[in-house]
């Protein structure tokens, strides 16, 4: 099979869909592995990295959707892409069910859209959006401490404390990978920690590995409300494998929170878990909405592209691999994590979660 690697076009996406390690792996496996010209530059990789690993660089994307039939990329296909996406299997993070636009746009050209993000094993994991959980995680204390300074339009607060003066209230909804990770590293920096989730299983996973560093509470509207208004920094770490997120904070709650506190929102790849909520960049990432500093970057992991791209790879290899070595039919018949990533399949949505985003038909595989 002939996989094609082309350079990421979302703005200010650094990250690349696949390393050196993995081009070996196909090329070793007989796959030939077309890769753009200065794809991995932004991740510390060289086209010499790639060539080495027996990849054939090319000159731009235009030649990589040419001469591939499988595609991976990290992000969702747009702008020129969208033209030549007719007819090929793109393997990505594509966050389809909020993004109806681009849902259409691959049913009208008959793309078989596989998404990292709702490839599933049996017992509920999400395999390859682990890693970039983690990632968002762990970053989202580091940027909402940057919100909370007075340049970022935040109350000037710094998340510790010292001696003497109290440490900042971070309030963490969701208790999935994400939230975990947000909150592994808020308590490590002595912050006062409440972490809200749906599942007894997971909260009580978080408090037991936390050392009761973290308050856990179930999450319903009402600890919502007493929660947020009485944060400084507010995590949205909510996930519906291939749904929307819904709205858990809306503007009247936003409004009530203190002047200068913070919402990082994780979740707004799926729409956001704010109201107030809307997609920026890495290098514009806050505005100030209702007195209130947001942060909303779709490709937050892109900012730190090298451990990104490397922890991507080690996620997917496996499932690239299948896809290549058997094809989609093969490799989805054999692997039911990987035939629950399937969105998007011959002019028909066979995703739960695409489908009801968009009041469309649900088709099989």
């Amino acid at each position: 099979m002939i996989v094609g690697v082309p350079t990421e076009r979302m703005e200010d996406e650094f990250r690349v869909a696949i390393a050196p390690s993995g081009v070996q792996a196909l090329t070793g496996n007989g796959h030939k592995v077309v890769v753009e010209a200065g794809a991995g530059l932004a991740s510390g990789i060289a086209d010499e990295d790639y060539h080495d690993a027996g990849a054939d660089i090319v000159k731009t994307g235009k030649d990589v959707w040419e001469s591939a039939e499988f595609i991976l990329k990290v992000r969702e296909p747009e702008g020129p892409e969208l033209n030549m996406v007719s007819g090929h299997t793109i393997f990505s993070y594509l966050h389809l069910a909020a993004n109806e636009k681009l849902t259409r746009t691959l049913l009208d050209n008959s793309v078989t859209a596989i998404a990292y993000e709702t490839v599933q094993t049996e017992d509920g994991l999400l395999p390859l959006l682990s890693p970039m959980s983690e990632v968002c995680g762990r970053l989202a204390i580091k940027v909402g401490a940057y919100g909370l300074e007075k340049i970022s339009g935040g109350m000037g607060v710094l998340i510790s404390g010292v001696s003497g003066v109290p440490p900042v209230k971070v309030v963490i909804i969701g208790g999935g990978v994400a939230g975990f990770n947000a909150a592994t590293v808020a308590t490590g920096i002595g912050a006062t920690v409440v972490i809200l989730g749906i599942s007894p299983n997971k909260l009580r996973y978080a408090g037991d590995m936390l050392k009761g560093r973290a308050v856990t509470v179930m999450s319903n509207r009402a600890n919502i409300d007493e929660q947020v208004v009485t944060a400084d920094l507010v995590v949205g770490a909510v996930l519906i494998p291939g749904a929307k997120t819904p709205t858990l904070i809306d503007t009247d709650l936003v409004s009530r929170m203190k002047p200068g506190s913070v919402i990082v929102d994780l979740s707004i790849d799926q729409g956001g878990i704010a109201e107030t909520s809307r997609p920026t960049t890495n290098k514009n990432p806050f505005f100030v909405e209702e007195g209130v500093v947001h942060y909303g970057v779709p490709n937050m992991p892109g900012a730190v592209p090298r451990t990104s791209s490397f922890a991507l790879t080690s996620a997917t290899i496996t499932y690239v691999l299948e896809l290549a070595d058997k094809g989609f039919d093969g490799a989805v018949e054999a692997n039911a994590d990987l035939r629950r990533g399937v969105n998007i399949h011959k002019g028909k949505v066979t995703h739960t979660g695409v489908a009801e985003a968009f009041s469309l038909p649900l088709g099989s595989l």
